[in-house]
């Protein structure tokens, strides 16, 4: 799998490969002004951010990443028991050192989904690196793995079986990788199919699905959500840290309060960082695919009420 055999969802942006620590990874920029990194959540790419990156390449400079382990970045071998190798943190320090090969220093990050868990954790490891978050329908891990109960167990299944030791989940997923995505991906829409996704994008997901290499780092990544990841949430609530940057908390109408329950998203964040924002935006897990005109118009809400200073 390579960029050129598959769609090109970015016309004008250009494409990068940068190393960091021995792990190459892909990423696509365009346009001026400060710098916006977009990180994508599971199971998918960079490519989640077709409909939405472009509306921001007139006045920002933005950046798409594939995360290591999925899209067409390296997906390394775990190390030790400890998943540190696909733990957010690990992959923060990875967002950090490819924005400033890009010559940023200091930007804002927006997540979705996985992407987002990266991103909350490179605001409380590197503040100095984080000027604006914008979180797209989570919740921090330690609060996902404490709110489970049965209603959100099963939407979230995911969770604990992905978790689950080596090599159960990657030999079930691997008989059938693309039913899984395409099953995953429309179990979480709004209208319970794949209608909202563009033709193309599902390339990219269905791609990458085919990589066991991907589908290792998949497992990877949720097996440190519930060990690393969870554990360094818990410290950080222990001390009593906060995110010191800005925070916008986007949620959708029909994921995540419908999985976890009637709350208030802005509630539960203000847990963790010091200002939060946000709203509700009707749609499925996929805001950015679903929805990306209200999306937009509420991240541009956000970066308008807080401005960088000088």
């Amino acid at each position: 799998m390579t960029s050129t055999t598959l769609p090109d969802l970015f016309p004008g942006f250009e494409s990068k490969t940068i190393t960091h620590d021995g792990v190459s990874f892909h990423c696509r920029v365009k346009g001026n002004g400060p710098p916006l990194l977009c990180l994508h959540g599971y199971p998918q790419t960079h490519a989640c951010w077709h409909r939405l990156a472009p509306k921001f390449a007139d006045d920002m400079t933005v950046v798409v990443m594939d995360l290591r382990g999925y899209g067409l970045s390296d997906a390394p071998a775990p190390e030790g028991d400890a998943h540190e190798t696909y733990s957010k943190r690990t992959m923060a320090r990875d967002c950090r050192a490819v924005m400033a090969a890009l010559g940023f220093d200091r930007f804002t990050v927006m997540g979705h989904d996985r992407g987002a868990r990266v991103a909350y954790r490179l605001a409380f490891d590197a503040p100095e690196a984080v000027d604006r978050v914008i979180l797209l329908d989570v919740i921090a891990t330690l609060d996902n793995w404490d709110r489970m109960r049965w209603t959100s167990a099963l939407k979230a299944y995911h969770w604990p079986f992905l978790a689950q030791p080596s090599p159960l989940p990657e030999t079930l997923i691997g008989a059938a990788p693309v039913y899984y995505l395409e099953h995953t991906l429309a179990s979480w829409t709004r209208d319970g199919t794949l209608s909202c996704f563009a033709p193309g994008a599902l390339d990219h997901y269905r791609a990458m699905m085919h990589r066991p290499e991907s589908i290792r780092a998949m497992c990877e990544d949720y097996r440190a959500g519930a060990t690393y990841d969870r554990e360094a949430d818990l410290a950080d609530r222990t001390a009593g840290h906060k995110i010191k940057a800005p925070v916008s908390i986007l949620w959708s109408s029909d994921y995540l309060n419908a999985s976890k329950g009637d709350f208030d998203p802005r509630v539960v964040w203000r847990e963790w960082a010091e200002d939060v924002t946000g709203r509700e935006i009707v749609s499925g897990h996929f805001l950015a695919e679903e929805n990306p005109d209200d999306t937009a118009a509420a991240i541009r809400e956000f970066l308008a009420a807080r401005p960088l200073s000088d």
